[in-house]
C-alpha cells in the first residue's frame, strides 16, 4: 500500500537554521517530511552531527558540497555523511523526506553520493515520518528502521554529479552557465572573456573537472534539465531554456547520456513530478 504524503505531517521550510535540523533522537534514524513554500529561504553551507538522506518526492533538490553539485530529481535521493558541509536548494513547492541516520547505525558511504531508492525504501521512510520525534520508537518502528538501514546499505550509488571548481576563472564560467544554461559561448570565446588562451583554458577545465569543456557543459545541462523536468516544465520549454535548436535534439542528447527519454526516465525512477510532456 502506497502512503499518501498529503496525509503526513509536513515541516514547512522558510528560514531554517542548521541547529533546527539537529534534533536529538534516541533511535537509529529519524524521518521528517519537508515542504518548501514559495517564500522559503535557502540555508547556507552547513553540516550536521548525523548523516542525512534527502529523498526527493516531488520537485527537485540540488545538493552542493565542496567540489561537486548533485542533482536529486523526484524519486531519487542524495546521501550527505555527518560533518560534511553542504547546502541543498530545492525547487518551490517541492516535497522531500529527510532521513537522519546516526553515525554508528549503518555502514553507509563516507562521501556524498546518490542512492537508487526503491519503492520499499521510500514507503518505509514515509512510514517513519513523525513517529520518532520526541520519544523512543516502539518495537515495530525499530524493526522498520533496521530493515530500512539494511536496504540502504545495499543500494547502488552513482547519479548525476557536476564537478565544480574554486578556481576564479572556473567560478566565473560556472556562475554564468548556472544562471544562463542556454549560453552557447564557445571555449575560445570564454578564453577571451577570461584573458587566457583557448588551450590553457581547456587544460584548466580538464584539470579541475576531469572533463572536456563540452562534456562538462553537457553534464551541467543534464542537471538543469532534470531539475526543470522534475518541477513539471514541458520538454519543449526545457529545450529552449538550454539553447537547443529543437526538442528532438534535446531528447536525443538526454537519451544518449541517460539511456532513455525524459518521460521514461521518470517512469523508471518511480518519480512523481507533474506529468512530463514530450
Amino acid at each position: 500500500m502506497t502512503i499518501d504524503i498529503e496525509n503526513l505531517p509536513i515541516a514547512p521550510v522558510r528560514a531554517p537554521t542548521a541547529i533546527a535540523w539537529d534534533v536529538e533522537f534516541a533511535t537509529p534514524a529519524m524521518a521528517l517530511l519537508v515542504g518548501y513554500d514559495k517564500d522559503w529561504v535557502e540555508l547556507p553551507l552547513h553540516k550536521h552531527v548525523n548523516g542525512q538522506l534527502i529523498i526527493a518526492l516531488s520537485g527537485a533538490v540540488m545538493c552542493h558540497v565542496p567540489g561537486s553539485i548533485w542533482i536529486v530529481p523526484a524519486g531519487c535521493a542524495v546521501w550527505v555523511p555527518a560533518g560534511l558541509r553542504h547546502r541543498s536548494p530545492a525547487s518551490p513547492h517541492s516535497r522531500t523526506c529527510i532521513l537522519f541516520v546516526k553515525q554508528d547505525a549503518a555502514c553507509l558511504p563516507h562521501h556524498c553520493c546518490t542512492l537508487e531508492i526503491t519503492p520499499l525504501v521510500r514507503e518505509i521512510a514515509l512510514r517513519l515520518v513523525g513517529s520518532t520525534v520526541g520519544s523512543d520508537a516502539d518495537e515495530h518502528e525499530l524493526l522498520l528502521m533496521k530493515v530500512l538501514l539494511t536496504e540502504l546499505e545495499g543500494m547502488a550509488t552513482g547519479g548525476l554529479r557536476l564537478p565544480v571548481s574554486s578556481h576564479p576563472k572556473m567560478v566565473a564560467i560556472q556562475e554564468e552557465l548556472m544562471a544562463n544554461p542556454g549560453d552557447r559561448t564557445t571555449l575560445a570565446e570564454w578564453a577571451g572573456r577570461t584573458a587566457t588562451s583557448e588551450r590553457t583554458l581547456g587544460r584548466l577545465v580538464f584539470r579541475e573537472t576531469g572533463m572536456t569543456f563540452g562534456r562538462w557543459r553537457q553534464q551541467l545541462h543534464l542537471l538543469v534539465a532534470l531539475s526543470k523536468l522534475s518541477d513539471g516544465l514541458p520538454v519543449q520549454q526545457v529545450s529552449d531554456a538550454l539553447g537547443y535548436e529543437s526538442a528532438t535534439s534535446f531528447i536525443t542528447m538526454f537519451k544518449k547520456a541517460l539511456g532513455t527519454t525524459p518521460s521514461r526516465y521518470f517512469d523508471r525512477t518511480g518519480a512523481s513530478p507533474r506529468k512530463v510532456s514530450e
